[in-house]
């Protein structure tokens, strides 16, 4: 094995931990991609003679290509924010794709997501590469341009927001998965009574329909049923996967995506829906996966 190939097999052997990182960072699996890539073309320019630790190298190469993304996203804003939900990982009911494990470990789900898409990207930087992938303050700073202490109050300032905003889900998937099939069913009969008693008082609906309308939230048990009894022909075409982990829906009659849905079930409840209903990011997705 030459040189070249000894180094692309070092980069493949960290791609997982790279793409997560890139994931987490960006919630597009496209952009991940894209950092990744990039994050492989500087190692490829770069005298790495002196490395010891490859992974920790590309950690935070990759966390500084995702972080200039994140500004420059944020620059192009016409508005603080601009509500939107992640790109999903989809695998099938049965359980995660060994491929996507790495990408999905430490539960993180589309809420989590969420929640880390509405902080700043250096807070988000600071907490993703410390919290996730234990990366030292002391080499995160440099890449935020900032000290250690004050790279260390922006994860603490990060990490209480996603802590007031997120609850762990219930740890029992099958049990989940219940609380899921009994939503379907209960939709696909347009039975009221029956979405309510199985929705979280205070349930949050979150829907990204792209351009075409605006991001809906509906929140509380009677509003999130009576959409879903709306929808009761589609759910007919829904069929279980596992979204970023946890009990979802795809619904995609004939081939043609219509939806993808997660669930965050808490308490033996639904207590969050997020729903991508976008068609061109719908389109880009590998639904078939489940």
């Amino acid at each position: 094995m030459d040189g070249r190939d000894d180094l692309t097999a070092r980069f493949e052997a960290h791609r997982g931990q790279v793409r997560a990182v890139a994931y987490r960072m960006l919630g597009s699996l496209s952009e991940a991609d894209d950092a990744v890539q990039e994050a492989w073309l500087r190692l490829s320019r770069a005298d790495t003679t002196d490395v010891r630790n490859l992974g920790a190298w590309l950690t935070t190469v990759v966390g500084r290509i995702c972080l200039d993304l994140l500004r420059s996203r944020t620059a192009r804003r016409e508005e603080p924010l601009d509500l939107r939900l992640p790109d999903p990982v989809i695998s099938p009911a049965a359980g995660v794709d060994p491929e996507q494990e790495a990408l999905l470990a430490d539960s993180v789900g589309l809420a989590m997501l969420v929640v880390l898409d509405t902080l700043q990207p250096a807070e988000r930087l600071a907490f993703v590469l410390h919290d996730t992938f234990a990366v030292p303050f002391d080499d995160i700073a440099p890449i935020v341009g900032r000290s250690a202490d004050a790279t260390k109050m922006l994860a603490s300032r990060a990490r209480r927001r996603v802590q007031a905003a997120t609850t762990a889900p219930d740890a029992d998937l099958p049990r989940q998965r219940e609380v899921a099939d009994a939503f379907l069913a209960a939709a696909r009969a347009g039975d009221f009574d029956a979405l309510v008693a199985v929705l979280d008082p205070d349930v949050l609906l979150r829907g990204d329909h792209g351009t075409q309308r605006a991001f809906e939230l509906i929140r509380g048990a009677r509003r999130v049923a009576e959409n879903a009894v709306r929808f009761a022909e589609a759910a007919r075409h829904a069929r279980p996967v596992l979204v970023n982990g946890v009990p979802g829906l795809v619904t995609a009659p004939d081939g043609r995506p219509l939806s993808v849905m997660a669930f965050t079930i808490r308490g033996g409840r639904i207590a969050e829906i997020d729903v991508l209903v976008d068609p061109d990011r719908l389109a880009r997705l590998d639904l078939a996966a489940g």
